[in-house]
């Protein structure tokens, strides 16, 4: 097998040398699986691995012929359904199931050839910060396996920094791409509502879900979205982009203006993630922006974190209603149907996801909607307002994206309060249906600080001609030390 290195191979570069025939599809995907073979046991990334069928794909390339990223690796966090694969959501009440049919992005990515490397652990249906609420355990954070990877896509995250895929596709409803990017050190990008098709993506709070990818570099980020973006006739909600994803190449910010979110006021940041973003507003005015100061009155707020947690876990709770035991997944006899209602959700879901169910059903019920949800709604709409009042005087709008680095594994499982707070500077993004992209910007204590650009609505390849910018100014090395050199 020819050699390349899987840590400091692009997925661009891979499709490089595919075309100058100095690598096969084969030997590609070979190496990524003897890597995840080395690591995967240490840091419980992918839950779900077919050898055979990884192999097969990459020679059917190797044999037809390929074009374009056909024969690059791709990993899907587990929730994609994927026909006849295991598809678990992280929950032990769909332990086992195979779906019978295929989400459009995953059809979208096989079209183009990118081979299937396997699926990524998660918290469960997508409910947590940190992916410690998985049914399979909790993934560990290259960068330090003391601590956590982020989430819900930690195991998308952490597959792309521990060099087990080069790219990987993750979900991201209130910051579930783009904190865990962020904690991992790797590029992670939540587009617009409504640009990438949500068929056969097992559902949290569908008025917030948005898929989107993880990647090594910005040019990965968007060649991968260019897969994956476009309408789709099985989502009513997804229209695509009005113009192609196109890949980067600015190098400067000239002509741009930047909205700078002061952190004055805004509790919970960590002194090093506070100088880290202070020095990335310097490089961006280096770069030529012009830098203006920004607000978001309401979004930044505890009126933001408090209507997310109330919208998500109402969707949540009419979504995971399904689960119950009669047409898929576990069922727990009982002496009737109730009985075993209780009984298989009991033992299927797990605490984070039992909190919010009940939290989004009572906020529900009658007498409550008005006061919970529908005052929810109105913040919604407040946030949203803030956002457009703030793109009217600027092009793009920068925050860090966690206001904390990776936490230690326990730290903060027995206090929900603060994990949601993780979300903090990514939720209201959903809030909104705003595309939004995470990349790192600098270390602290050792470990990766994340920058987050926002946009307008459908302004993806802006914000990708900025991180790309930004990248190049940055320099950061993806590669965490602890596994630099392994095998």
């Amino acid at each position: 097998m020819a050699v390349f290195d899987v840590e400091a191979t692009s997925a661009e570069e891979i499709a490089r040398l595919l075309d100058a025939r100095e690598l096969t599809c084969e030997e590609v995907a070979g190496a990524y699986l003897s890597r995840m073979a080395a690591h995967n046991d240490a840091l419980n990334v992918f839950l779900h691995v077919d050898e055979e069928r990884t192999l097969a794909q990459a020679r059917a390339h190797d044999n037809e012929g390929r074009s374009g990223i056909a024969g690059v690796p791709m990993a899907y966090k587990d929730l994609f359904c994927i026909r006849d694969v295991p598809t678990t959501a992280g929950s032990r009440v769909l332990e086992g199931y195979k779906p019978p049919y295929t989400a459009t992005v995953v059809r979208r990515c096989e079209a183009a050839g990118l081979v299937e490397l396997g699926k990524t652990n998660m918290d469960e249906f997508a409910m947590g910060s940190s992916t410690e609420n998985s049914a399979y355990g909790v993934t560990r954070n290259p960068w330090d396996a003391e601590r956590v990877p982020g989430g819900s896509s930690g195991g998308s995250a952490a597959a792309v920094a521990a060099s087990m895929a080069p790219l990987s596709l993750g979900t991201d409803t209130g910051g579930s791409i783009r904190q865990p990017a962020a904690l991992c050190g790797v590029v992670g990008m939540k587009p617009t509502y409504g640009a990438v098709s949500r068929y056969g993506v097992v559902a949290f709070a569908s008025s917030l879900d948005q898929v989107g990818p993880f990647a090594r570099t910005v040019r990965d980020c968007a060649l991968a979205l260019r897969v994956i973006a476009g309408p789709d006739i099985c989502d009513s909600t997804c229209l695509g982009p009005p113009e192609p994803i196109e890949l980067p190449e600015r190098e400067d910010l000239r002509g741009l203006r930047v909205g700078a979110i002061s952190l004055e006021g805004v509790g919970g940041v960590e002194p090093g993630v506070r100088a880290s973003y202070e020095a990335a507003l310097e490089t961006v005015r280096g770069l030529g922006a012009e830098l203006v100061e920004a607000s978001l009155e309401f979004s930044l707020t505890p009126h933001a974190l408090a209507a997310y947690y109330l919208i998500a876990p109402a969707e949540a709770s009419a979504n995971l209603a399904r689960y119950d035991g009669v047409r898929y997944g576990l069922r727990v006899p009982g002496d009737d149907i109730f009985e075993m209602y209780d009984k298989t959700r009991q033992r299927g879901f797990g605490r984070e996801v039992k909190r919010r169910c009940l939290i989004g059903a009572y906020a529900l019920s009658a007498g409550y909607y008005d006061a919970y949800y529908g005052q929810a709604q109105r913040v919604r709409t407040l946030i949203r307002r803030d956002f457009d009042a703030a793109f009217e005087k600027c092009d793009l709008l920068l925050t860090p994206t966690s206001p904390t680095v990776a936490f230690r594994i326990g730290e903060l499982v027995d206090d929900p309060l603060a994990m949601y707070a993780c979300d903090l500077f990514t939720l209201p993004v959903n809030l909104s249906g705003l595309p939004a992209i995470s990349l790192p910007c600098g270390l602290s204590e050792g470990l990766p600080v994340g920058l987050h650009l926002a946009g307008p609505a459908f302004s993806e390849n802006r914000l990708l001609a900025a991180a790309h910018a930004l990248e190049g100014a940055f320099a950061f090395d993806p590669r965490p030390p602890a596994l630099m050199g392994a095998a």
